[in-house]
């Protein structure tokens, strides 16, 4: 007698499709020759929305309705902007051809973590590892990808300069580190046991379960460490490692184009953001020096 089995096998709906869809979407963006960290980014946003709407095809309404519910949680303007970018590309990606506004930049800087705050968050760590990741991060001004991904051959400790790998599409730089981050680094090379990858590469920095580090895990660590120093002020680690070594920078007077250099930023409209604290310096020395003896 014939069993009666159905030996089909079923396609477990939706989340299966919206995995394979968010795989192919991540080769599609490297063939455009994006930069890694804009590939992580897009495809963590477009994961999201696909999740929302149970779905690998959202239709253009359930596109405005989760575009209300990111305007409901008050997203920086730049966020919003990334949203955009990531559906534009998505739905380019499906056949579909979509215009989403693009949000002009608020082009003031709303905070930054001064030099106190900054010496706080350092003095609580007392993880080598850690403590030598924030202060490369800080140093070198690196984006927290630009961190994850270093190699130890990226690191010049006699130049004191660390090599900044954008990947496919993307522009290779040199970021500078001081004697005291060289200093750390070499302490916790003497300690780090090296490890060598499937892909053949040797990361400068990996977890204990020798992976490379990913954004996420960064953030948390950043944010314990924050919390643990009693520092309030808003901001995560690219306030800690880009915004606030700019604002420190400008406001013991480096040259706003130096500051450009230092950051690598492409248009020097992004550096200008920090201009309010060279004018906050200005008006100090104006204070204490621009004085009349009647």
């Amino acid at each position: 007698m014939k069993l009666k089995v159905d030996w089909s096998i079923k396609s477990n709906d939706s989340h299966s499709a919206i995995e394979l869809s968010l795989k192919r979407f991540d080769r599609y963006l490297r063939d455009q020759g994006l930069r890694e960290s804009s590939i992580v980014d897009y495809v963590a946003r477009t994961a999201r929305y696909l999740k929302w709407a149970q779905t690998d095809r959202p239709t253009i309404d359930q596109l405005n309705q989760y575009r209300e519910i990111l305007h409901d949680r008050n997203l920086s303007r730049s966020s919003m902007n990334n949203y955009s970018f990531s559906f534009k590309r998505y739905y380019k990606m499906l056949g579909e051809s979509i215009e989403l506004p693009f949000m002009n930049r608020n082009e003031n800087l709303p905070y930054f973590f001064d030099e106190e705050d900054i010496l706080k968050i350092f003095s609580v760590c007392n993880n080598m590892k850690h403590k030598t990741m924030l202060t490369v991060l800080f140093y070198a001004s690196l984006r927290s990808t630009e961190l994850c991904n270093l190699d130890d051959k990226d690191i010049d400790l006699k130049a004191l300069t660390i090599r900044i790998r954008e990947g496919k599409g993307g522009r290779d730089g040199i970021a500078f580190i001081s004697e005291e981050c060289s200093d750390a680094i070499k302490r916790y090379l003497e300690v780090r046991p090296p490890l060598t990858l499937e892909d053949g590469s040797h990361p400068l920095f990996y977890t204990d379960y020798s992976n490379r580090w990913k954004y996420r895990k960064l953030h948390q660590m950043f944010i314990y460490y924050k919390e643990k120093a009693g520092v309030t002020k808003s901001g995560a680690v690219h306030v800690f490692s880009r915004h606030s070594p700019a604002s420190i920078m400008i406001s013991q007077g480096c040259d706003i184009r130096i500051v450009q250099t230092l950051l690598r930023h492409k248009d020097i409209r992004t550096t200008v953001r920090y201009c309010h604290i060279a004018d906050e310096t200005a008006r100090q020395w104006h204070d204490k020096t621009l004085k009349l003896q009647f």
